[in-house]
């Protein structure tokens, strides 16, 4: 009998060290000057400017890409899903106004190929880099006989800083203030469970099939990575005040604008104040599904939304600008409930 090996059970070392070697450029182009440690250490150094701060508080949050993974397996396109991770983790700890300084990322896959995990993970440090934060390290795990070979799952998390006097926790926000929405890039990378049973499984298109409606293939649609908010926001909370911000993800508009202000208020947001994407009409469309469904699943166009003083909206909306944003007035804060009420 052939001598048992843990390559001979589907896992290699030598790959996995191939990946170090392939993935060091990519991390070190994102590194800030208070990182201390290289990637293949144990832990990851960090040495966080205290002269910077008088109450540093951190700021913490992790995601994953979700089922949108699904769609770079089609197209066998790996190179932007690391930007989709990074955005979902930097996009929410932005709005406790804190900077994102470091991102780790956990990449399992059923077979390391060390060119495709090179490019995944080029995709993660392109997202650090339009965020600012380091990429530190991370860990790519082999996982033969849980995940399809060609399959991978991938996740992260983000630490940032915020001086405590400056923290955003929404409980700032008053009655008349104006909800600003920032634009999508699209699906941005909610709600794909439901874009695959739509497109995928009730009416079989492929991924290479070309729409009019978004002037290219269905799968560079779907694929498109999510915006990353930090800059425009950090920059936008230095030149205004800002009393709230939502990360509009998974739950839309209505579960995630709550989130930034008191339970004593609700949001009014006008539809129609905003164009929607014409990939949310597309879904509707052949979907069948019902408004408030697409509002619950989708962001709409809405892929983050600010709250901002009155007399400060419009300065709010030429900060955004500046940083190619598109920027709306969607709505203002009354006294309710802690809801979203459309109008």
């Amino acid at each position: 009998m052939e001598k048992s090996t843990y390559k001979a059970s589907g896992v290699d070392i030598q790959a996995g060290y191939e990946v170090v070697r392939r993935i060091k450029k990519h991390t070190e182009s994102t590194f800030r000057p208070e990182v201390l440690s290289n990637i293949g250490s144990f832990g990851s150094f960090f040495a966080l400017d205290t002269t910077k701060y008088r109450e540093p508080i951190l700021v913490a949050g992790t995601d994953g890409v979700g089922t949108k993974l699904k769609i770079a397996f089609m197209m066998d396109k790996h190179d932007t899903v690391g930007i989709d991770v990074v955005a979902y983790c930097v996009n929410d700890i932005i709005c406790q106004g804190a900077e994102p300084l470091f991102f780790l990322d956990y990449l399992a896959v059923g077979k390391n190929y060390p060119e495709k995990v090179e490019s995944i993970v080029a995709g993660v440090a392109e997202g650090c880099r339009q965020a600012g934060c380091a990429l530190v390290g991370g860990e790519t795990a082999e996982m033969p006989g849980f995940y399809p070979e060609d399959e991978y799952d991938l996740a992260g998390f983000a630490v940032g800083v915020v001086e405590k006097s400056q923290c955003i926790t929404g409980q700032q926000a008053k009655t008349g203030d104006v909800v600003i929405g920032l634009a999508s890039s699209g699906l941005q990378s909610s709600g794909f469970s439901l874009v695959r049973k739509i497109f995928f499984h009730d009416h079989d298109y492929k991924v290479t099939d070309h729409f009019d409606e978004l002037g290219r293939t269905l799968g560079e649609e779907l694929l498109e990575p999510t915006l990353i908010y930090v800059k425009p926001i950090l920059s936008l909370i230095d030149a205004v005040d800002v009393t709230g911000i939502a990360n509009i993800s998974g739950g839309g508009i209505p579960e995630n604008i709550p989130r930034a202000m008191p339970d004593n208020l609700d949001a009014v947001i006008r539809k129609g104040s905003w164009p929607v994407h014409p990939i949310f009409t597309i879904l509707q469309r052949l979907g069948e599904v019902e408004e408030a469904e697409m509002y619950n699943t989708f962001n709409m166009g809405i892929g983050m939304a600010v709250i901002v003083k009155r007399d400060h909206a419009d300065a709010a909306l030429d900060k955004l600008a500046e940083w190619g944003i598109k920027a709306y007035i969607i709505g203002e804060l009354v006294p309710g409930q802690g809801k979203v009420v459309f109008g």
